[in-house]
């Protein structure tokens, strides 16, 4: 009787240890990635978000247009930053352009680009050509310090663009 015990014993363990490495064979791990399908610009200048925007518009010919401003909630608890944001849309193309503050009512936007007053998002598609040209108009606005492409993925708080 004591060798069935024993033998009913280690069977059991045996069984209970095959499913445990069943259930650790069989575990999916879901992958997120941020879909980052927009061309990103930073604007340093000394002008106000407004008078930026107008120079914009009259150099490149553009239409932006004021939004109510961006929310964000950077510190979780805390009340959402508010981010001076502009619009303006290429029909032909449907392409959006926004024009966004980096320093809001309580915070950065991208604090890693502290010295970037503004960004110009550009969502949706864009020449390479094009975006060269209006890299290079952007640069040859006086008022305008520089104005640089930056690669989206590179950016820690990323999630602050996803509007």
């Amino acid at each position: 009787m004591y060798n069935l015990q024993q033998n009913f014993i280690a069977r059991v363990s045996i069984c209970i240890f095959t499913a445990a490495k069943v259930m650790i064979l069989n575990r999916k791990f879901l992958k997120f990635e941020i879909d980052l399908d927009f061309v990103l610009i930073a604007v340093t200048t000394s002008l106000k978000d407004y008078r930026v925007c107008y120079l914009i518009n009259k150099h490149l010919a553009f239409n932006f247009v004021k939004s109510p401003d961006l929310s964000v909630d950077i510190n979780p608890g805390l009340p959402p930053v508010l981010f001076s944001l502009y619009h303006y849309n290429w029909e032909t193309t449907e392409t959006d352009f926004y024009f966004m503050a980096n320093k809001g009512s309580d915070g950065y936007l991208i604090p890693e680009f502290r010295k970037a007053d503004y960004f110009l998002m550009i969502k949706n598609y864009i020449d390479e050509n094009d975006l060269d040209n209006l890299i290079t108009t952007l640069n040859k606005i006086p008022e305008i310090v520089t104005a640089v492409k930056i690669d989206p993925k590179k950016i820690k708080s990323r999630e602050n663009l996803l509007f």
